[in-house]
């Protein structure tokens, strides 16, 4: 990906937006972000879009702005996993690291509040069977500072209705490449 720097959590979660921390690795591991404990709201919780649009949001915002961990961490299950695909372009290989949500406030804060950072959704689909769901939803991010397309992708959430209320349990994600263009059916409408 174009001026992409390629810090990995855990050897890299931050390849979920493409982007690389501007802090060195071992401060941003030593980093650890306050996700204060608040209520989930309704609009965020209680439909699959909600909770989507919501993903979205809450690690959106300009330079200096604090993001919303506290909102983040009401949408998703306490076992949830992060899981980023994507390619070396000197190797070619297929790279994969996981974390959890905490791991990737923590490697993703510093990098955030510098540069400012907004990611919003192009395109989805859902497939639905009872209480479960599965929703496609493509992606581009920007560094505010620079209005500067950061990255494009797919996220893909796995969800579950626990009879109340939407959860994340799980996100993948790979990046737009070349060998790895957005399907027609989640490019932006």
């Amino acid at each position: 990906m174009k001026n992409r720097l390629g810090f990995r959590l855990l050897g890299g979660l931050i390849a979920l937006l493409g982007t690389a921390l501007s802090a060195s690795s071992a401060d941003a591991a030593k980093a650890h972000v306050r996700r204060p404990v608040v209520p989930a709201r309704a609009e965020d919780v209680s439909t699959i879009e909600g909770i989507v649009k919501a993903s979205y949001q809450t690690i959106s915002g300009g330079v200096g702005v604090p993001r919303q961990w506290g909102r983040d961490r009401t949408l998703y299950d306490p076992q949830m996993r992060f899981v980023s695909l994507g390619k070396d372009p000197k190797s070619g290989k297929v790279t994969r690291s996981s974390g959890t949500e905490q791991e990737f406030a923590d490697h993703a804060d510093a990098y955030f509040m510098k540069v400012g950072f907004v990611e919003y959704e192009l395109a989805h689909t859902i497939h639905r069977f009872g209480n479960v769901a599965t929703v496609l939803s493509s992606y581009e991010g920007k560094e505010t500072a620079t209005n500067k397309a950061a990255d494009r992708g797919v996220n893909i959430f796995q969800l579950y209705n626990d009879g109340k209320r939407w959860w994340i349990l799980s996100m993948v994600w790979d990046e737009e490449r070349p060998d790895n263009p957005l399907p027609p059916e989640l490019q932006a409408h």
